[in-house]
């Protein structure tokens, strides 16, 4: 007598599992094929059987079986369990492909939006949870501010993230800089914008991140004739992928290194996001709109407040309470100078107050061109009251501190000689290639020209005379 071992699923104590039918039937077929008495209708089975993963031989039982009956038409169609006629007419198995319910990548995508779908349906019904995920961010640094900015925005399900710097990882990184290691530091270190992207891609594989190697241009910096066209291509490269995305996020070290994003985003109407650190302050501000054809010449008009004491006017930038260009703050500067020292609980705080603020943009109704959202201060709004957008205000410049813990919210209108989003350097920026880089290769040599071009030394001089 023969004796079949057949790995069995089943946990009955009684009975086999559904698994050995198939192997009797094929048995049973083996039999009818070879000679009457070759082979008996009685089999034993060893039903081998698994506890904790392991084979259990006290868990494993033997069954005596007798193979049924089979006849010639069964070797062409045999009638197994779990068989079924495919689309060709067959007779084959029913396979189920279970890769899209166990592929990690998968499940951590829809892991990673649990809090973000109990907040929709828990809390906040109007939650714009696509139009926030769909949104393409830019960020511009990938140093303290830009690790926690993007750790932020995957937070809130944004996946489309691009990084533009030009410096390397260094020791001093990884602790205040939450994307990078050790390991990325050693043999001269990583580019920061490439190791932030591929860590992103570590942390959760379904964000589409990238890294982009560059040295933004800024005024303060002469430009060498032979390296002009480089320059300039930096510059379109710049503009391109500010064109390619929905916010751009303004998280450089320097001054001057802010000054020709915020131009291109006041001329272009795109959403800017700028935030700064000093020693025990932040600050997080989003910059007015660009102009339309028919508001060139706008900038010096204010709109009436009707929304309960927000100002609706157009927004100033970084630079509107500034009465002097940016200008070289690196040269010849010893590294203390260089360096930005400041609180390491501030970069949190900042970044978070940034993605914040462009999910309560996400959820504005205000989407004409040239518009922007009101800009509520603690003054303006009354708690009690109908809130602009489901997440709440959006104030233009959010300041503050750890050193008394308080922040304070201003909104301040943009300045019609400001060196950076005024209608004078806004159209000098648009105009056609040629005139656009002789705009460009001037302001980068010698900051006065700005304030030559946008009316700061003749208003200077005014006030000294």
């Amino acid at each position: 007598r023969r004796t079949v071992a057949v790995l069995d699923p089943c946990a009955n104590g009684s009975h086999p599992g559904w698994a050995l039918r198939n192997v009797l039937t094929w048995l049973a077929i083996r039999r009818l094929k070879s000679p009457p008495s070759s082979e008996s209708s009685h089999v034993r089975v060893l039903s081998v059987r698994k506890l904790a993963g392991r084979v259990c031989p006290k868990s494993s039982i033997v069954f005596e079986c007798v193979l049924p009956v089979v006849t010639e038409s069964d070797l062409l169609n045999p009638r197994g369990v779990g068989w079924e006629v495919n689309d060709k007419g067959r007779s084959g198995p029913r396979l189920v492909d279970l890769g899209t319910s166990m592929d990690p990548t998968r499940l951590a995508s829809q892991a990673v939006d649990l809090n973000l779908k109990l907040m929709r349906w828990r809390l906040l019904p109007q939650l714009r949870q696509g139009e926030v995920a769909s949104t393409k961010c830019l960020l511009l640094g990938a140093g303290t501010l830009g690790c926690a900015v993007a750790r932020c925005l995957l937070g809130w399900g944004v996946r489309r993230m691009t990084f533009v710097d030009g410096g390397d990882v260094s020791f001093s990184n990884p602790v205040r800089q939450s994307l990078f290691e050790f390991d990325d530091c050693l043999d001269g270190g990583k580019p920061k914008a490439a190791a932030a992207a591929e860590k992103l891609r570590r942390i959760f594989p379904g964000v589409e991140a990238k890294g982009v190697r560059m040295m933004i241009p800024m005024p303060g910096h002469p430009v060498a004739e032979n390296d002009l066209p480089l320059v300039l291509k930096d510059v379109a490269e710049l503009e391109s992928l500010i064109d390619d995305h929905d916010c751009v996020y303004l998280l450089t070290d320097t001054r001057e290194s802010r000054w020709l994003p915020t131009l291109m985003c006041a001329a272009k109407g795109k959403l800017l996001i700028n935030a700064a650190l000093g020693f025990d302050s932040y600050l997080v501000m989003r910059h007015g709109g660009g102009f339309d054809e028919g508001e060139k010449n706008a900038a010096e008009e204010y709109t009436e407040d009707d929304s309960g004491g927000a100002f609706t006017g157009r927004l100033g930038c970084y630079f509107c309470n500034d009465v002097t260009a940016p200008t070289d703050s690196t040269s010849d500067r010893t590294l203390d100078q260089q360096c930005t020292v400041t609180r390491p609980g501030l970069a949190p705080i900042a970044g978070a107050l940034a993605v914040e603020m462009m999910v309560a943009m996400c959820h504005s109704d205000r989407k004409a061109p040239g518009t922007s959202e009101p800009a509520h201060t603690h003054e303006s709004f009354v708690p009690g009251t109908r809130a602009p957008t489901a997440l709440g205000i959006i104030p233009h410049q959010i300041r503050g501190g750890v050193f008394d813990m308080r922040q304070r919210l201003f909104a301040a209108p943009a300045f019609p000689k400001c060196v950076a989003c005024s209608g004078v350097v806004c159209e000098a920026f648009v105009k056609d290639e040629g005139s656009k880089a002789e705009f460009l290769r001037r302001a980068f040599d010698d900051p006065s020209y700005l304030e030559n071009a946008t009316g700061l030394t003749a208003m200077m001089e005014a006030v000294d005379d």
